[in-house]
């Protein structure tokens, strides 16, 4: 049996699967983001994860194969590594496990763990790929400079044309009004308790906000879309780069999908990013994502242990998934 988490900074997922692709049981609980909910946070919600797939499964962590837990933030702060890795084994009781950046989870879902580029637009936003046995990321430098495309980072540009419309400083559309509205302002100026007060400025809490931004280019606000325009091109850049570290010769078309909250079913950025992709130097072919990132950390599992699902397996999680 192989177990994948896919932690992420709104929820995290957990997966557990076995080597004909049965998927056994799955579970979702809360933030795994480190950084904003602690180290103890993090560790606390991964055992509680773990421990309801194994009791939905009636199997105990001594039962796995391997494991794989995807993480945010994983890898981009040498002073805490330890730590991370450390939190499965305290959990699992043994060391067959890998800890890496939850940007893998997506890319072995979505792309099957074939060579390809997946982006991320989630809470936070990132691309990652893999191509004839090079590996490389771009983008993913965190919400205060970083994470374009992201819902943060159209939450945070949605805010700020908010902030000019009431100022004058650009003309006012129906994302006035609906900030407004949902946010329950009685003056423009309350925006800023709500955001500083009630939200505390938290990364996914912000992040939520982002839905206004795509209801308010749903209804016409030429600025609004022009954010939604300018985070896909953001994200088709992200390609490119990966593209480019990859080493990718010219001509070569690459395999390109998604995940990620933005690109689900009432998300903003697929058509936009599929046109933002058109426009960029290498030749693409965007596909639909074959399975959900959390079974995508099962399968990296699975290759991780050695073990590599076969075909039929592969076709048996697609059909759960």
């Amino acid at each position: 049996m192989f177990l994948g988490v896919d932690g992420g900074g709104t929820k995290t997922a957990f997966a557990l699967i076995d080597s004909q692709g049965n998927a056994l049981a799955r579970h979702t609980d809360s933030s795994a983001y480190y950084l904003e909910v602690g180290m103890d946070g993090a560790a606390a919600m991964l055992a509680r994860g773990c421990n309801a797939v194994f009791t939905a499964a009636g199997v105990t962590a001594g039962d796995l194969a391997f494991a794989f837990f995807g993480l945010p933030a994983y890898g981009e702060d040498r002073a805490v590594q330890q730590q991370l890795d450390a939190l499965p084994r305290a959990i699992l009781g043994h060391e067959r496990y890998l800890c890496g950046n939850d940007m893998v989870c997506s890319w072995a879902g979505s792309l099957a763990c074939n060579d390809g580029i997946s982006v991320i637009a989630g809470t936070g936003s990132m691309a990652y790929g893999e191509f004839a046995g090079r590996r490389a990321r771009a983008g993913g430098w965190g919400e205060l400079f970083s994470d374009e495309g992201s819902a943060h980072w159209i939450a945070r540009a949605g805010l700020a044309l908010f902030s000019r419309m009431s100022d004058g400083r650009a003309p006012r559309g129906p994302l006035y009004q609906l900030v407004r509205e949902r946010l329950s302002l009685a003056e423009d100026l309350d925006l800023c308790q709500v955001i500083y007060g009630d939200l505390q400025a938290e990364r996914s809490r912000v992040a939520a906000l982002s839905r206004l931004v795509s209801e308010a280019a749903a209804l016409g606000d030429l600025q609004a879309s022009a954010i939604i325009t300018a985070a896909a091109t953001e994200l088709a850049a992200l390609v490119d780069a990966v593209r480019g570290a990859l080493g990718v010769a010219d001509g070569v078309e690459v395999n390109v999908s998604y995940t990620g909250g933005l690109f689900g079913a009432d998300g903003p950025l697929h058509a936009p990013f599929a046109q933002g992709l058109v426009t960029r130097t290498g030749p693409y072919r965007l596909t639909q994502p074959s399975l959900a990132p959390v079974l995508g950390a099962a399968l990296y599992a699975a290759r991780a242990s050695g073990a590599p699902l076969g075909e039929s397996a592969l076709e048996r999680l697609a059909g759960a998934h």
